[in-house]
């Protein structure tokens, strides 16, 4: 019994610290559950967002999207309203189609959804990102942060929001 305390004396204080050395060592992020962010590719500023832990892709709501092809290329045309507060304001984007994924909503239905991929700016940080294009009108959020989005990046701590600077 001795020799198994010896041992795990031995390999839970080195797992402790390990974990905290990787979490101060990478420099990540600490974000709420909610925060403001910038899809600049697409022209999209100020974008209040929901950190999501549980949800493994990352979604943004999207009105009138079209699928366009240019010179052999496939695209996608859509409507964002970016500013819940000036509904009337809308911004049009078109972007590479990157590829189309079946997603298994937190209803527990299953859609299948494009995907783009585009720069992420939270904070101080940017980073490319893959976003799923749906109906989020029903949701309080135009965009959700998923596990897959985060990267490896972030440190969320969900009692808290707006982190971050956020933009008035």
């Amino acid at each position: 019994m001795s020799l198994l305390k010896t041992m795990l004396n031995r390999i839970i204080p080195k797992r402790a610290v390990q974990a905290e050395q990787s979490n101060t060592d990478n420099n990540k992020l600490l974000v709420g559950n909610l925060e403001v962010c910038d899809l600049p590719e697409l022209g999209i500023f100020n974008l209040e967002l929901r950190v999501d832990t549980g949800a493994t892709t990352s979604s943004l709501h999207v009105d009138n999207l079209v699928r366009i092809r240019k010179g052999g290329k496939r695209f996608l045309k859509f409507d964002i309203h970016p500013d819940v507060h000036q509904i009337e304001k809308v911004t049009t984007c078109r972007t590479p189609r990157h590829s189309v994924r079946r997603i298994k909503s937190s209803n527990g239905t299953s859609e299948r959804r494009y995907v783009i991929k585009t720069t992420l700016s939270l904070g101080s940080e940017s980073w490319p990102i893959e976003l799923t294009l749906t109906d989020r009108s029903d949701m309080n959020y135009l965009m959700l942060l998923g596990r897959e989005g985060m990267s490896d990046r972030l440190l969320v701590d969900p009692s808290q929001s707006f982190l971050l600077n956020k933009v008035n």
